[in-house]
């Protein structure tokens, strides 16, 4: 399944960005400990480092790291040996713990998407530049079904620009501070209906990532909501 869905992707139009998770209390533990474990696994960064890696890497490290699958059974599973089940969790691992930013507290977060949200509803070009890192990428996926920018946006200032060029089309649409992927996020809704959503990587105070989807098909359960 894995292998056919990769397959898929590469006939994809433009970037392909994991389905964004609403935040959903029938699901949400009740202890703040398991709120946090869990708001980690939902990530939208967390998301993409398991979407690149190898099936083989992926399987292996969900079984062993978050179902505590020996590394036997693994090898069943994939029709591998132990010790090579064993090199490719410890391989995604290694991928997780690179791509993971330094930990912004969650209320900080929060400040600074609504801080963007006010910036941008205000046009006000230079608090935007302030929150973003002069490295920043922007990402969107509108799977060839709606208009968007097929590539990344890489650079503070590239992604003003194009935010900038689009910003009639998006004039219309209301920002709403959301939850997304367990994280401070934002989404965009014309007429009441969800057309975006957005989420962030923040890290050293600023804003180092911004995922943009807007496919239809994967924003079934914000529209249902």
């Amino acid at each position: 399944m894995l292998s056919s869905a990769r397959a898929r992707r590469e006939t994809y139009v433009g970037e392909w960005i994991p389905e964004p998770v609403p935040d959903s209390s029938e699901w949400r533990p009740a202890d703040p400990a398991d709120r946090v474990t869990l708001d980690e696994s939902v990530s939208m960064a967390f998301l993409v480092v398991l979407d690149s890696m190898t099936p083989a890497e992926r399987v292996a490290f969900i079984l062993h790291d978050v179902f505590r699958y020996s590394f036997a059974e693994i090898a069943e599973v994939v029709g591998r040996t132990p010790a090579a089940c064993r090199q490719l969790a410890s391989s995604a691992r290694r991928r997780v713990r690179d791509a993971r930013p330094p930990a912004t507290p969650v209320s900080r977060q929060a400040r600074i998407v609504r801080d963007f949200k006010q910036a941008w509803e205000a046009r006000d070009i230079d608090a935007l530049l302030g929150l973003l890192a002069p490295d920043a990428t922007a990402i969107s996926d509108g799977g060839g079904l709606v208009s968007t920018v097929l590539h990344p946006v890489e650079g503070a200032a590239q992604i003003l620009d194009a935010l900038v060029r689009l910003e009639s089309r998006f004039r219309a649409h209301t920002l709403l501070e959301r939850t997304v992927n367990g994280q401070p996020g934002l989404v965009a809704q014309l007429d009441g209906v969800t057309v975006s959503v957005y989420a962030f990587e923040i890290a050293d105070e600023k804003i180092q990532r911004i995922w943009a989807v807007r496919n239809p098909e994967k924003l079934r359960a914000w529209t249902a909501s």
